[in-house]
């Protein structure tokens, strides 16, 4: 008798489902194909010429190349957590290396608040739209999604407040330059937001994957720098916040952190040793190094050429785009967000974008807890050049304008 493998899979597993990004990659790695669908970093900005250094003085410190090859304590390198809290202190957030955890990416860090956090029905706020790769971590968890909406400077309060009276103690936030909208909070409403939840004695869960990535405006506070304001104890707090290297230096060291009450940061040590021990020791120990090499100079040149990509997005938007079709203007971050008129199945356009046009996109359904948006388009500027971005974006908008014809001709 031959097993039914599928019997086998447990039932937080089966609530897993494939990621139409990590799906659309692999069509818009044609070349043939202008791809606004990943999130990806630009290649040629890595700084191959401070890792090359990196790598060459590490192996040949005979101490420390030894010592970056055996196995390490699960809470990260103290060095490297040192540099994340002098850096994070920089931006106003006062945190002792004991409240920093060292996780494979900052989506390992989605995947253990996941398993601390939540349990099958847990009440969990995100935002609409939210980032799908957050819920996708979540999923197993089976939580009940209480979706909050948004405008320009952030989550919408009363919805906010509905929620924490509803009974939700724990909200999934991306206040700096949001994916997939590419929208940043306000000052005030990062303000209120906290308030709120220290108002319901709710946790909050700060994204800042893309927080470095500001290109206009004043620098803001994020959520755990307000979080400290005059507190007494960096053992306490409202704010659990992630961060990577993988927007700012390079992904593939798959380097990220979590900072948070120690108390929670314990549980997750746990956790860690339980599963994969620790971060790949090597790898902290480059992406240190290169740190201290490449920033600020690397990061001010990451900004000014995702700048221009950015400008060349927007630009080419505004001239080419008909009148009914709206989209974000970003201060920073990777993307911009595409609204359609009313009655447009982006899944349906993004088939023949890809077919007539050869574009590629994210449709924005994916991105909302309740399956709406189904109107609603992502776009990346970050991989392309700003000739190729206006090309594609002029592909986009005739198909579109073509789309609505017919629709209009229908009717």
């Amino acid at each position: 008798m031959r097993a039914d493998w599928t019997s086998f899979i447990a039932e937080d597993a089966r609530a897993l489902t494939a990621s139409e990004i990590r799906d659309l990659l692999k069509v818009a790695e044609r070349p043939e194909v202008i791809s606004f669908a990943g999130g990806v970093p630009d290649a040629t900005l890595f700084p191959l010429s401070e890792f090359r250094a990196v790598y060459a003085e590490l192996m040949a410190d005979e101490a420390a190349g030894r010592s970056a090859l055996q196995y390490s304590i699960s809470e990260g390198l103290p060095d490297l957590r040192s540099w994340i809290a002098d850096d994070m202190a920089g931006d106003g957030a006062k945190r002792s290396i004991d409240n920093i955890l060292i996780t494979n990416g900052a989506q390992q860090g989605l995947d253990l608040l996941a398993r601390l956090l939540l349990s099958p029905g847990t009440q969990l706020i995100v935002e609409k739209p939210s980032y799908l790769g957050a819920m996708q971590a979540f999923a197993c968890r089976s939580p009940a999604y209480v979706g909050v909406g948004m405008d320009a400077e952030g989550p919408l309060l009363a919805e906010m407040e509905a929620a924490f009276q509803g009974g939700a103690r724990l909200a999934y936030l991306q206040p700096d330059f949001q994916n997939p909208t590419g929208l940043r909070y306000s000052l005030q409403r990062r303000r209120d937001v906290l308030a709120l939840a220290q108002r319901y004695g709710a946790l909050l869960i700060e994204d800042a994957a893309y927080c470095k990535l500001s290109y206009d405006g004043a620098a803001l506070p994020s959520l755990l720098a307000l979080d400290g304001e005059g507190a007494d104890s960096a053992d306490a707090g409202t704010v659990i916040q992630l961060g990577t290297f993988s927007k700012t230096l390079v992904p593939a060291m798959r380097i990220g952190w979590l900072t948070a009450p120690r108390p929670l940061i314990d549980r997750m040590v746990l956790m860690m040793q339980a599963s994969n021990l620790h971060v790949s020791t090597v790898n902290q120990a480059v992406a240190l190094r290169a740190a201290k090499k490449a920033f600020p100079g690397h990061l001010g040149t990451v900004r000014r050429v995702y700048r221009a990509k950015r400008d060349a997005m927007v630009s080419a938007l505004t001239d080419f785009m008909p009148g009914n079709v709206t989209f974000t203007r970003p201060e920073g971050g990777m993307y911009v967000w595409l609204t359609l008129p009313e009655g447009f199945d982006a899944r349906a356009l993004l088939e023949q974008a890809l077919e007539a046009e050869k574009v590629a996109f994210v449709p924005g359904q994916a991105f909302f807890c309740d399956k709406s948006g189904t109107n609603t388009c992502r776009l990346s500027f970050s991989a392309g050049s700003p000739e190729r971005i206006r090309d594609g974006i002029e592909r986009l908008a005739n198909l579109i304008r073509r789309v609505h014809n017919q629709v209009g001709e229908a009717a």
